[in-house]
């Protein structure tokens, strides 16, 4: 009896259950001046409202979030939101809400994926690899993450699997696959091509198709690159990538190094410049410690890089997370409040097991008109049609005309002429 008690007035409880609330709203209790109205866009396109005191961390809305779309592996996602700037930020679990947001309300985040999986296999849950599929769906759209042309084919056919299940001939054509949309550049023959891959995919679920989505996107380049623009000490613009492996270091779109987490002994910042002290051997085999540093546009963009840097280093790199902050590490600033705060990959894995049910539903992209020139080439095509049908009425009507006219004229006289021998 205790233990339902407990469970009936918990906060959870009374939050997700309060009368009244409309469908994709989650309430509290408490006057309007007292709450703030959160606005969380999702990745299927959909948005819902949460509210939250004013004076709660961000954790309570992480808790609403992650309660409400029903995530078990909650540790590779993250809200994020931009600020006056229009520089994009993490939102920290671990302090108010208010002092992060300033634009509101309602005051608009987006859930997305904040550490990628190198590994996307090893996720448990099918809901988890349909919000990578997503997000990797938009990475590609978005023009952050470019693949070739094939694998661009590859990958839409199997998103369209994803989505309308087996080809069917009299239903699916190339130009209901232009409705869908798939990348920036996206062309009449590519949508041709990935109908005509989608057509070898039968027997695909939607879990098959997105677990091969995720299998097939995993070996793209920049696959999960957080990519930071940044200016070296020679004035030159360079990227710098964080992965699960390291700092990719990109010179436009040539990549020029690759600076392994653990041979990362340091990462500091201070204004506008990142300071970076990497170990590397000599020619003789000596390790040197190398110091780079890098000049961003504003101090707020280069704490920012930094707090990324040290996140994804503590997730990917660490079994666990220094929980007090006499447990100093000399790859984390000490200067700063910051402290990644959430469970490492290796916690996670550990920590998440497979639920024996989980029921989601999946919702349908986004529907765009078609493309003009299918409709162009049905019209020419039913013209062409239409032209050679009355082309054959005509020489038939001719050739009968023709007939008639031979059969009704007089009989010509028919000499018949014999050789004589001489």
């Amino acid at each position: 009896m205790m233990r339902f008690l407990s469970n009936r007035f918990s906060r959870r409880y009374r939050r997700h259950h309060t009368s009244g609330a409309a469908a994709g709203e989650v309430r509290v209790s408490g006057t309007k001046k007292n709450v703030l109205v959160c606005k969380v866009l999702l990745l299927d396109g959909t948005d819902k409202q949460f509210e939250i005191k004013k004076s709660a961390k961000a954790e309570e809305l992480y808790e609403q979030v992650f309660y409400s779309l029903d995530i078990v592996e909650k540790d590779y996602f993250g809200l994020s939101y931009t600020d006056a700037e229009q520089i994009a930020h993490w939102l920290d679990p671990t302090k108010p809400l208010k002092k992060q947001v300033k634009i509101g309300p309602p005051y608009t985040l987006r859930f997305r994926v904040k550490f990628y999986s190198s590994e996307p296999s090893n996720l448990h849950e099918e809901l988890t690899r349909y919000f990578f599929f997503l997000q990797l769906k938009q990475d590609i759209l978005q023009g952050r993450l470019i693949p070739p042309y094939d694998t661009a084919v590859e990958l839409g056919a199997f998103a369209v699997q994803s989505e309308l299940g087996d080809y069917d001939e009299d239903i699916h054509n190339a130009e209901l696959i232009s409705e869908f949309r798939f990348s920036s550049d996206q062309t009449e023959t590519m949508e041709e091509d990935i109908l005509e891959k989608f057509k070898t995919l039968n027997g695909q679920t939607p879990a098959d198709a997105e677990r091969n989505y995720l299998n097939k996107a995993k070996w793209l380049e920049m696959y999960g690159v957080d990519m930071h623009n940044v200016m070296g000490k020679d004035s030159n613009e360079y990227g710098l990538g964080l992965t699960p492996t390291g700092i990719l270091v990109f010179e436009g779109k040539n990549k020029i190094g690759l600076f392994f987490w653990p041979r990362v002994e340091r990462l500091d910042f201070k204004g506008k410049k990142l300071y970076l002290v990497v170990m590397e051997d000599d020619e003789k085999g000596n390790e040197q410690s190398h110091t780079f540093v890098f000049k961003l546009q504003s101090a707020k963009s280069c704490k920012h890089l930094w707090k990324c840097a040290v996140s994804h280093h503590s997730f990917f790199r660490l079994k666990g997370v220094a929980r007090h902050r006499t447990e100093k590490s000399g790859f984390i600033r000490m200067g700063s409040r910051f402290n990644y705060s959430g469970r490492t990959e290796f916690q996670s894995a550990k920590a998440n097991k497979l639920r024996r049910s989980s029921t989601f539903e999946r919702r349908p992209s986004q529907r765009f008109s078609r493309r003009p020139s299918y409709a162009q080439k049905r019209a020419a095509a039913a013209s062409s049609v239409a032209a050679n049908a009355i082309a054959i009425a005509q020489k038939r009507h001719k050739d009968r005309a023709a007939g008639v006219a031979a059969s009704t004229s007089p009989t010509s006289a028919t000499v018949v002429t014999k050789s004589s021998t001489l």
